[in-house]
C-alpha cells in the first residue's frame, strides 16, 4: 500500500522525536520546517541549496548554515540518506524504509542530470551469490547506473541526424 504525505511526514515527525529525545536533541520548529520541506516536496533528491530555497519561503530566519547542520543531523540520525551523484554536491532523500530494506536504486540521465528511482532491487541475486560463495553478508548497498532519459536519447539523435545532414549537405 503507497504511503501517503501525511503518512510519511507522521512516521518521520515520530521517527525524528524518538531518536531526538534518545540523543537528547531539542524539536525546534527550524528542525520540522527542514522536514516538512522533503516530505512535501515533489523532487526526491534534494540539495542542501534546495531544501534552503523551500524552508526560507516559510521560515526567512532559518539560514543557510542551520539548513547544512540539520541535513547533517538528520543524516546522522537516519532520517535522512546521504546521496552522491558526482556532480559535485551532495543530495538527500528521505530515508523512509523499513529499517531491513534495501535502498532503492538511482538512474541519473547524463544530458540533463535528472534523477529517477528503480525501486526493484535488482542485485538479489548478487547478494545470494555473496553470501553463498564468499560468507559475506550483505547489509545494504546503492547502485548508480548512468545513461540518457527518453527525452535526452530524442535530442541526442535530433542532433545526430542534423549534424550527419549538414556534413553530408
Amino acid at each position: 500500500m503507497e504511503k501517503t504525505k501525511a503518512d510519511i511526514m507522521n512516521l518521520m515527525m515520530k521517527r525524528m522525536k524518538d531518536k531526538i529525545k534518545d540523543k537528547k536533541y531539542k524539536m525546534t520548529s527550524q528542525r520540522q520546517v527542514i522536514l516538512r520541506a522533503f516530505v512535501e516536496s515533489s523532487e526526491n533528491h534534494l540539495s542542501a541549496e534546495d531544501v534552503y530555497e523551500r524552508v526560507k519561503k516559510t521560515a526567512p530566519d532559518i539560514g543557510l548554515a542551520t539548513v547544512y547542520r540539520t541535513l547533517d543531523l538528520f543524516t546522522e540520525m537516519d532520517l535522512l540518506k546521504k546521496l552522491d551523484f558526482d556532480e559535485g554536491c551532495s543530495r538527500y532523500e528521505l530515508n523512509d524504509r523499513e529499517e531491513d530494506g534495501h535502498f532503492h536504486h538511482h538512474l541519473i540521465c547524463l544530458g540533463c542530470g535528472k534523477v529517477r528511482e528503480c525501486r526493484d532491487d535488482l542485485l538479489e541475486t548478487l547478494e545470494t551469490i555473496l553470501q553463498k560463495q564468499l560468507h559475506f553478508q550483505t547489509v545494504d548497498h546503492q547502485l548508480k547506473v548512468y545513461g540518457y532519459c527518453e527525452n535526452c536519447q530524442k535530442k541526442r539523435a535530433d542532433e545526430a541526424r542534423k549534424s550527419k545532414a549538414a556534413n553530408n549537405g
